[in-house]
């Protein structure tokens, strides 16, 4: 599995914006996005995380080079501040309240 974290400031009042291009994607049913988490933090609440797991580096890149991701990013970009802050790698251990399992 893959995974990108999001850094980002919201401009004030269009939380709900991000929340319904948060939903778009979701309808899109994107090829390998397995999950996605916001986070709003409770120290500034137009800061916020959001997490992207995928089934695989290939499926990340593919999505992120793809034009309808291009045109997402556009919309999404309207609502925030400035550009997100991007970190990307390798999701190398997963606990989902199962028995933890650590991939390899």
């Amino acid at each position: 599995m893959y995974g990108t974290v999001a850094h980002m400031q919201v401009k004030p009042g269009m939380e709900e914006a991000l929340a319904k291009q948060i939903r778009d994607f979701e309808a899109a049913q994107v090829p390998g996005a397995l999950a996605v988490y916001v986070y709003q933090m409770d120290v500034d609440p137009h800061d916020y995380y959001m997490t992207v797991v995928w089934e695989s580096k290939e499926s990340y890149l593919a999505n992120a080079h793809s034009l309808e991701q291009q045109t997402r990013y556009q919309e999404y970009r309207h609502v925030l501040v400035s550009e997100p802050e991007w970190h990307d790698g390798e999701i190398v251990h997963v606990s989902t309240g199962e028995p933890a399992r650590t991939m390899t």
